[in-house]
């Protein structure tokens, strides 16, 4: 069980792991909507990682490895997918695999916050 000083970095990590998801949800929204223009290349977003956000990783033991300085949630394009004949790589299939797998990234982020948040209420009494 965490301490509870640590409970609000659990809360923000699933908190930047909910705004990740839902960032990668609108990219993909994006390239549905873009499902007919012609030249256009589906694009989708990095996993989320926590050496790449806001969320700073701290060493408890010397041999326990670092994080990184990397930007978060870089967007690249889709490489390898076919194209139709104008050019256009969205596959519509892809992509709704692709927004489940978002989606179930975000609730699964959205139920550490809140049972984090449960654990807090509980451990000062209240429901």
């Amino acid at each position: 069980m965490c301490p509870v000083n640590e409970m609000p970095d659990l809360m923000r990590l699933a908190a930047g792991a909910a705004r990740h998801a839902a960032s990668r949800q609108a990219v993909i929204a994006t390239n549905v909507a873009n499902a007919d223009t012609p030249g256009y290349r589906a694009r989708d977003m990095e996993a989320f990682n926590p050496d790449r956000s806001d969320f700073a990783l701290r060493r408890t033991h010397a041999g326990h490895m670092a994080g990184s300085d990397r930007a978060a949630g870089n967007i690249f394009e889709l490489r390898g997918m076919g194209t139709d004949p104008n050019g256009n790589s969205v596959i519509l299939e892809d992509q709704i695999l692709r927004g489940i797998e978002a989606s179930r990234h975000h609730s699964r982020a959205v139920t550490v916050y809140k049972n984090a948040l449960d654990i807090m209420r509980a451990s000062i009494g209240r429901n």
